[in-house]
């Protein structure tokens, strides 16, 4: 079909069904008087060589809306978890007790760890303890625990069972980067919520009849759990550790004074070299660090502006199709996140370093293999949903591999893999953006999009208990948008995978993908 001849078709589909979007500034009248809430460090204990973390999951009550108490889960308190703080070389025992009356699991997102550990099939039923435990290997990075509960993913995460790991290496701690937790170095859980007149959480995932399954989002913008945060911080240099801890909303982080900032991190780890932006858009489940240099003096609001996904458009057509027919329910809306007010206490003045860290570039020549990935409307991948009885991919330790994961739906998605830190080798035939260069575990595809990733797992085998790729727009998850995947040793024949039974039973939580 010709270009002209398309442009035809989209534009008759567009008057049948009379769309029209305009942009949309959702909190305009928002006064930010609640001061940020700062996720408590957990100390841990010191057993037998290992840093012992205790974990307990609970119900809860918190005060988001003035007056108005929501029903909540939390990890050692009624709202999201304490911080966890590791560092390269740690080994950790996690001692996960849960007390919430129903099952759920604890998944340890970005870590590169043993999948009887990862917390997905590892289901921890009421009144019990997990206690999982492993070596960190990743480098310096932001990374995230969270449910991974088959089936109820989106709705335990949406009550607020997640919280953020800092894991630190040899080499950030030889950086001059501001590090002092809650002074200069900020964890910023951003995430979106819906309240009834009773100050409830409203949680209704919708389907499109267009478009499919949507992604949850909301109304109302909480900042590791408080609404209308401000933040006061010393005058210099500010590093924001932001986590889109949604589960169906991207945010396109920027100032209202159009101030730049610099990325210095993505999800996996510190870039080769701060890069110079004035939005950066962040997928549910993603995370990036930021400096932005408050020595001016001058408040200044974190924002969330609008998303296009035509701008990111494969083609022309595509463009001009999501020019007219946005399916993505987060497209074009506006929201004032945080204030942040320095003070007059003097904070880091030094430059922003132009070297972070050292990341080989991504050779597809180096790649064994190619696995290609298709996301469609269905919230299936490669034309299936997930089924626990069947590992969808076999992978051999230590190969290099490219994935190409290819977004044919008009929804966005992300694809998020377990146990991996990987690089983008191109994005629609073209070098990723420098923002888009660092370790990721979690990747943003536009409609239209086809996205080649590099990876290598090194560290662990097992070939009867898998790991996860899937989309991490929750509700996508949860409906089945995912696949399974075993590291074996080299040699390992295909009669030698299974599933162990066990992990099977797990999704009897969800009636969708049991065999």
């Amino acid at each position: 079909m010709s270009e002209l001849r398309s442009r035809a078709v989209v534009l008759s589909f567009m008057m049948s069904a009379g769309l029209a979007f305009a942009q949309t500034q959702v909190n305009t009248a928002i006064v930010f008087q609640n001061p940020l809430a700062i996720p408590p460090l957990i100390d841990p204990a010191a057993e037998n060589g290992e840093k012992v973390f205790t974990l307990t999951l609970q119900k809860g009550e918190q005060e988001f809306l003035p007056g108005k108490h929501t029903a909540t889960y939390g990890v050692n308190g009624p709202y999201l978890g304490p911080t966890l703080r590791l560092h390269t070389g740690d080994q950790v025992r996690m001692k996960v007790t849960n007390g919430l009356g129903t099952a759920t699991t604890i998944h340890w997102h970005g870590m590169e760890l043993p999948a009887v550990m990862d917390g997905v099939y590892q289901v921890i039923e009421p009144n019990s303890t997990w206690e999982p435990y492993w070596t960190v290997r990743n480098q310096a990075s932001t990374l995230w625990y969270h449910s991974h509960l088959m089936g109820q993913t989106g709705e335990q995460v949406y009550k607020g069972l997640a919280g953020m790991i800092i894991v630190d290496d040899d080499n950030s701690d030889a950086l001059q980067l501001p590090h002092r937790y809650g002074v200069d170095d900020i964890p910023v859980i951003v995430q979106d919520k819906k309240f009834d007149s009773n100050g409830q959480f409203i949680y209704q995932p919708q389907v499109d009849s267009r478009a499919g399954p949507q992604g949850f989002v909301g109304d109302t913008i909480l900042v590791n759990g408080t609404y209308a945060p401000f933040l006061e911080v010393p005058r210099g240099w500010v590093r924001l550790r932001l986590l889109n801890g949604s589960n169906g909303r991207r945010f396109n982080f920027g100032f209202d004074d159009n101030r730049a900032f610099y990325q210095i991190a993505s999800d996996g780890g510190l870039l080769v070299a701060p890069t110079e932006e004035k939005r950066l858009i962040v997928g549910p489940g993603s995370r990036a660090e930021i400096l932005v240099d408050m020595a001016d003096g001058k408040p200044v609001r974190l924002m969330s502006f609008a998303v296009r996904d035509a701008d990111h458009a494969a083609s022309s057509v595509a463009k001009f199709f999501l020019n007219s027919f946005r399916a993505d329910a987060d497209e074009d809306q506006e929201f004032k996140i945080l204030e942040i007010r320095p003070t007059t206490e003097t904070g880091l003045s030094a430059p922003v370093s132009q070297h972070l860290n050292s990341i080989p570039r991504p050779d597809p020549r180096l790649a064994v293999r190619t696995r290609v990935f298709t996301m469609d409307r269905d919230s299936r991948i490669n034309g299936q949903k997930m089924n626990p009885a069947v590992v969808n991919q076999i992978v051999f330790k230590d190969d290099v591999e490219i994935w190409q994961i290819v977004n044919q739906s008009p929804n966005y998605h992300t694809f998020h893999v377990h146990d991996v830190q990987f690089l983008v080798v191109d994005r629609n035939g073209k070098a990723p953006e420098p923002s888009d260069q660092g370790w990721e575990d979690n990747v943003l595809l536009y409609p239209g999009d086809h996205v080649r990733i590099l990876v290598q797992f090194k560290y662990y085998t097992d070939p009867h208990h898998p790991y996860m790729f899937h989309c991490h727009i929750l509700e996508h998850e949860d409906m089945g948008m995912m696949g399974q995947f075993v590291v074996v040793e080299k040699g390992t024949k295909n009669s030698q995978v299974s599933v162990d039974p066990a992990y099977i039973n797990v999704f009897s939580h969800n009636t969708d993908m049991r065999p």
